[in-house]
C-alpha cells in the first residue's frame, strides 16, 4: 500500500523546517508499505491539488497531522481527500482533544475515517494493518490492558534514515541564490533545518500550554548514543554533499533535566558529533554556567527562550511563575558571551497588561544582547487550562476560533485593554523590533564580532520578520532589501575588504560557524 504523510501549511508563513511527525511515522511504518511525504510550508498545494496526486500516485491511505492553527485548512484537505475515496486518519493535539469534530460527532461535518489520540508511535503501525486489510477502526488510542493511557518509551527510538530520506523540498537556499553561494564557499548549494527530539513532556503545565496535556508531565528521554548517531548521520550527510545542516531540537524543554542535558551535551562533543542547533529552554534552567558553556561547545547557536511577560503578575497567573524577569538580562548576556543568542517570545492581551505593553516590553530589550524578538497573543487552545478558565468566565468571543484561522487575532476579551488594543500592541511590538533602524542597530551592536556574526543577525532578523510581515514574494523582498540598503550596503563592504584580505573560503568559514538561522 502507498500511504502519503501530509502536513499542512501553516497559515501564516513558511515553516522554516519539516515537521519530525512525518519522519518518525515513516520509520515505524511496518516493512511492505510505501510512505510519501508532503509539507505544505514546503509543496504548496490546493485542496484540489492534492486529491488529484492522491489519485495518481494510487495511494491507499493518507495521514494527516495538525496543530489547531492549521485544523481548518487539514480538514478542507480530507475532506477533498475522501470525497475521492481515500481514507483519511488524522491525529495531533488538536484531534486528540477535539476527536468528536474531527470524526463528526458534535453535529458537524466528518472530516476522517479514524483518529490516532495522543503519541501514536505504538498505534501507527496497527492503524496502517487495519487499513491495509480494509478494516479501519474508528478511534485509536495509546491504552495498556487495563485500559489506561500509555505514554511510548523512546528507549528503543526508530532510527530515522536520514541519509536515505529525500530531502529536496526543505532546502533553504533559494534557486536563483544557488550559484552565488555556492561561490562564496563550499557547502552552499543546500542548506536545511532538520527536526530531532531528545525527549518528551514537561512538568510545568503552565496554563495556555498543550505540552503537558497531549506529551505528560513525566519527562522521557532518548538514550544519548541514539541522538549521538543521529547527529553523526546528518553530519555526515551534509558533508557528502557538499551542503550544510541545523538541528532544532524540539523537545518541549530541553534541559529540563540539567543533569541529563550536560550528559548527552558531553557525549556530543565527546563524538564530534558537533552541528550547529537550535532547542528551546526556560530562562531559569540557563543560570547554570556549566550548562551554557556545554550548549556553546557542542554546537548551540540559537535559543528559544519562552519569556511571555516582563510582569511577574501576568507570568503568576499563567502559572509561569518560575520565570523571573529579573533576570533575563543576565540570561541573555551569559549566552551572548559565548555567542549564543536568544529569540525571546513575549505574549500581549495576558489579565494584568494595558496599553502601552509593548513599548514597556520593548524598553527593556533594548537593554539586551542583540537577538530575535517575537511577539503573539494569548491564545485559549483546546482543552487547556486558559481555554476552560475564560470558557467558565463568559470571556470567550470565538469559542470555535480555529475554525476560521486568523493570525495575530485575540478570541477571548483581555481584562484591562480591548481586543483592538492587544492587536495594537503586538503591531507594535513588531513594528519597533524589526524596522530598518533596529536591524541596523542589532547589527551595529556585534560591531567587536566577526563579521559572521552580523550577517547571521541580519539574515536571521531578516527572515523572522515574516513571521508577522508577509514577504512571500519577490517583490515584497525587493521593498525589504530596498529599505535596509544601507545596512546591507555596509556588510558587502566589509565582506570584500576581509574577504580580499583572507584565503579563500575563510569569510564563509566564519559565517557559518555562527550557525545561520532562517525562518
Amino acid at each position: 500500500m502507498r500511504i502519503l504523510l501530509y502536513n499542512p501549511d501553516n497559515g501564516v508563513t513558511r515553516n522554516f523546517m519539516p515537521h519530525l511527525w512525518m519522519f518518525l511515522l515513516q520509520a515505524l511504518t511496518p516493512a511492505g508499505h510505501e510512505v510519501l511525504l508532503i509539507d505544505g510550508n514546503a509543496q504548496p498545494m490546493d485542496e484540489a491539488g492534492i486529491a488529484r496526486y492522491v489519485l495518481e500516485q494510487k495511494i491507499g491511505l493518507v495521514g494527516i497531522g495538525a496543530m489547531t492553527r492549521m485544523i481548518a485548512k487539514a480538514y478542507r484537505v480530507a475532506d477533498a481527500i475522501r470525497a475521492v475515496g481515500v481514507p483519511v486518519v488524522m491525529g495531533g493535539p488538536h484531534v486528540t482533544e477535539e476527536s468528536a469534530e474531527a470524526l463528526g460527532r458534535n453535529g458537524g461535518a466528518r472530516h476522517a475515517d479514524a483518529v490516532a489520540l495522543g503519541e501514536a508511535d505504538e498505534t501507527w503501525p496497527r492503524i496502517v494493518e487495519d487499513a491495509a486489510r480494509g478494516q479501519l477502526m474508528e478511534i485509536y488510542a495509546p491504552v495498556d490492558d487495563f485500559g489506561q493511557e500509555r505514554k511510548p518509551s523512546l528507549k528503543d527510538y526508530p532510527a530515522i534514515p536520514w541519509d536515505k530520506i529525500n530531502l529536496k523540498q526543505f532546502n533553504l537556499v533559494p534557486n536563483m541564490a544557488k550559484r552565488t553561494l555556492q561561490r562564496i564557499g563550499e557547502g552552499w548549494g543546500t542548506f536545511r533545518i532538520i527536526p530531532m527530539e531528545s525527549g518528551r513532556g514537561c512538568p510545568y503545565g503552565c496554563e495556555f500550554c498543550t505540552v503537558t496535556g497531549f506529551f505528560g508531565d513525566s519527562i522521557r528521554f532518548r538514550t544519548n548514543e541514539s541522538v549521538v548517531n543521529e547527529l553523526l548521520l546528518l553530519k555526515a550527510r551534509a558533508k557528502s554533499e557538499g551542503g550544510q545542516i541545523a538541528v532544532f531540537f524540539i523537545d518541549d524543554n530541553f534541559a529540563i533535566n540539567i543533569k541529563r542535558t550536560k550528559s548527552l551535551l558531553r557525549d556530543i562533543i565527546a563524538a564530534g558529533a558537533q552541528v550547529h542547533w537550535v532547542a528551546q529552554i526556560s530562562a531559569n534552567l540557563l543560570r547554570d554556567e556549566e550548562l551554557v558553556d556545554l550548549i556553546a561547545a557542542s554546537g548551540g547557536k540559537w535559543v528559544f527562550i519562552g519569556m511571555e511577560s516582563i510582569d511577574p503578575t501576568n507570568l503568576a497567573d499563567v502559572n509561569k511563575g518560575f520565570n523571573k524577569p529579573g533576570e533575563y538580562a543576565a540570561v541573555l548576556e551569559r549566552l551572548a558571551q559565548r555567542n549564543v543568542y536568544a529569540i525571546t517570545s513575549f505574549i500581549f492581551g495576558m489579565d494584568n497588561d494595558t496599553v502601552g505593553v509593548a513599548e514597556r516590553t520593548m524598553k527593556e530589550i533594548r537593554t539586551w544582547p542583540a537577538g530575535l524578538p517575537i511577539f503573539g497573543l494569548l491564545t485559549p487552545l483546546p482543552a487547556t487550562p486558559l481555554y476552560k478558565r475564560l470558557e467558565a468566565a463568559g470571556r470567550l468571543t470565538r469559542p470555535k476560533h480555529w475554525q476560521e484561522f486568523i493570525p495575530f487575532a485575540m478570541a477571548h476579551t483581555p481584562l484591562k485593554m480591548t481586543i483592538a488594543e492587544a492587536h495594537a500592541e503586538v503591531k507594535a511590538g513588531w513594528a519597533q523590533s524589526y524596522s530598518p533602524e533596529a536591524m541596523a542597530q542589532a547589527v551595529d551592536s556585534l560591531k567587536g564580532k566577526p563579521l559572521g556574526y552580523r550577517i547571521n543577525i541580519f539574515i536571521a532578523r531578516m527572515c523572522f520578520r515574516g513571521i508577522y510581515f508577509p514577504q512571500m514574494g519577490p517583490l515584497a523582498w525587493l521593498k525589504l532589501i530596498y529599505q535596509n540598503r544601507r545596512t546591507i550596503s555596509n556588510l558587502v563592504k566589509e565582506g570584500f575588504l576581509t574577504w580580499r584580505g583572507r584565503p579563500a573560503g575563510a569569510v564563509a568559514d566564519e559565517s557559518l560557524g555562527t550557525g545561520i538561522s532562517v525562518t
